[in-house]
């Protein structure tokens, strides 16, 4: 829209722009910082063009944003000494079994002095790269970045066992100096623990435990000049426990906006916060779809839906249950672990049955509306005359939080122990 015709029009309509850029910024102010997955400039430039009622700005700068989001590639630098486990963090980090397809081999003695990739199963955009430990090299700090193309990754992760070395330390000071992010990890926390609790049964406590362990990691690394060391205590086996949940925190934190979204797809489910965060991210960008699919069309009445849109909705809600673990596979490599059924771990699960409609039941439509007044009293503003969302966005809205909670809910795998034991 020109100038001339934005100065022109009404009141009415100068009014609906202003509600959209209201509702556009309040939506946004409500995400968390580790979740947001477009920045700060481009979510002020979007309202200001909604303000205007500069329509096709608004559009371009969605789907730029949209592209940015959709094709942002991710790399990630695992460096660390043999028998350190950075193996088993890799698969950790792509949520594979340690012995399953594609995983990085574990317990395999190094003798490379290159570089490995290991891309995502799911995200081929995100690319983790097992590099050699500097002591197996001949490579002074420097050099050895060079080598290992440093400049390619978004960030090192350096890690350690038992306790960081003095070339760790030089490696993370010649990565300080490129103004690249770096992060210790001191993994085999749970070997740590299990044999404290050995050599001192009777004194052993879990907390003081740990609290010494990265006591003794932050003072290493401070002699060895670090400035401010950032240390996480994990065990890749047991991913939910420990730091691994504040070291995930802590990535997406400093990570830029838009390479967030594909890096909290990448992460494994395996925390309650880490469910919530992607459910958040996946919100965030289908809102963007459809602000950008419905801005300038008035929003369809509430009604009947075609046989291609549930063949659509479909295709999305398993989009979205493989995006949280559960899609067919998933359910049939936990069924398999657990020693039970498929059919008994998606009893306890809402989402394979969400698009079964049945007589008795509420129609699409019914589950539409219900949908659409929830979403409404979230937002807390009316549709601005008409230009808001197109009526998926409140399905896919609904989608999203049931495959969330369904997410959730297999994380008590005792409870699907307990189904077991009754269906029996």
């Amino acid at each position: 829209m020109d100038q001339s015709s934005s100065s022109k029009r009404s009141p009415t309509k100068h009014n609906d722009y202003n509600d959209l850029a209201s509702s556009f910024d309040k939506f946004f102010k409500t995400t968390h910082i580790e979740s947001q997955i477009i920045s700060q400039e481009t979510i002020t430039l979007i309202k200001s063009q909604l303000k205007e009622g500069n329509i096709q700005g608004a559009v371009s700068a969605i789907n730029d944003a949209l592209i940015d989001i959709e094709n942002a590639p991710m790399s990630i630098a695992v460096t660390g000494e043999t028998g350190t486990g950075k193996s088993s963090f890799i698969n950790a980090l792509r949520g594979l079994r340690h012995q399953g397809k594609g995983a990085a081999p574990v317990g395999v003695t190094e003798t490379t002095t290159e570089r490995e990739s290991y891309q995502h199963p799911k995200f081929p955009n995100v690319t983790i790269w097992d590099l050699p430990g500097i002591g197996c090299t001949n490579f002074p700090p420097k050099e050895y970045l060079k080598k290992m193309k440093f400049l390619e990754y978004d960030f090192f992760i350096i890690i350690s066992a038992t306790r960081f070395r003095d070339h760790d330390a030089q490696l993370a000071t010649a990565i300080e100096k490129m103004r690249k992010k770096f992060y210790f990890v001191r993994a085999k926390i749970d070997s740590d623990l299990q044999n404290d609790r050995k050599c001192n049964p009777s004194t052993f406590n879990k907390e003081r435990t740990l609290e010494k362990i990265r006591d003794d990691c932050h003072e290493k690394l401070l002699q060895a000049k670090i400035r401010v060391p950032q240390v996480f205590l994990i065990s890749s086996f047991d991913v939910s426990d420990y730091d691994f949940p504040n070291l995930e925190t802590t990535l997406l934190r400093e990570l830029p906006a838009h390479k967030r979204y594909i890096f909290m797809l990448s992460l494994p489910c395996v925390t309650e916060a880490t469910i919530d965060r992607r459910r958040e991210s996946l919100k965030q960008k289908v809102w963007l779809e459809a602000l950008k699919a419905g801005i300038s069309a008035t929003m369809p009445l509430v009604g009947c839906i075609s046989d291609s849109d549930v063949e659509m909705l479909e295709d999305t809600l398993n989009l979205y249950r493989s995006y949280f673990g559960l899609d067919n596979v998933s359910l049939e490599n936990m069924a398999e672990d657990l020693d039970i059924s498929i059919e008994q771990i998606k009893a306890i699960i809402k989402s394979p049955h969400l698009l079964s409609v049945k007589k008795e039941n509420e129609s699409l439509g019914e589950k539409l509306l219900k949908c659409m007044e929830k979403t409404f009293s979230v937002i807390g503003t009316p549709i601005a005359s008409g230009l808001y969302f197109r009526k998926t966005f409140y399905l896919h809205s609904h989608f999203l939080d049931t495959v969330a909670n369904d997410a959730k809910a297999l994380l008590n795998k005792e409870e699907i122990f307990i189904s077991k034991v009754h269906s029996m």
